[in-house]
């Protein structure tokens, strides 16, 4: 395994020493693109880091939901990775993460809900066993998303 990295390294190096004229003016292009990349990712985190997020209580779809319409109009599955909200728009990708144990999964609004001050978001069955607090009820959750902008 040494002996390959050795000889990939070895013939890399010379590939770059034994570079004419022309193959290093488009090399610096490839320079000129990799700085647009950096430049690109930098807006990009730059624009999440608008991401809104705030600590919530929330809780899961019970069975009895299963094949029911949503406010959306697509129905109800407990094995996808949907939420409801009262406010967020439908299709908003919401990552929600459970700080008891560090798991995350991201939802995809398609309902209104829940119903109560209590609560800011249900989940899917799917949802809430991924983040392992199915069968518990209730858990308190972190919610992340990108803000709508206009």
């Amino acid at each position: 395994m040494k002996y390959c990295l050795l000889l990939c390294g070895m013939l890399i190096s010379s590939m770059v020493i034994g570079q004419d004229k022309s193959e290093k003016e488009s090399s610096n292009e490839f320079s000129g693109s990799m700085t647009k990349a950096k430049n690109y990712a930098l807006d990009v985190i730059n624009k999440t880091s608008e991401i809104f997020s705030e600590t919530v209580y929330a809780t899961y779809y019970a069975n009895k939901f299963e094949g029911r319409k949503t406010t959306s109009g697509v129905r109800y599955r407990a094995k996808k990775l949907t939420a409801a909200h009262l406010t967020l728009p439908f299709g908003t990708i919401v990552t929600v993460t459970n700080p008891i144990n560090g798991k995350s999964v991201d939802v995809e609004i398609n309902d209104r809900g829940p119903h109560s001050k209590k609560f800011a978001i249900d989940v899917s069955a799917a949802a809430a066993k991924a983040l392992g607090f199915y069968g518990k009820g209730v858990a308190k959750l972190e919610i992340s998303y990108l803000p709508e902008t206009e």
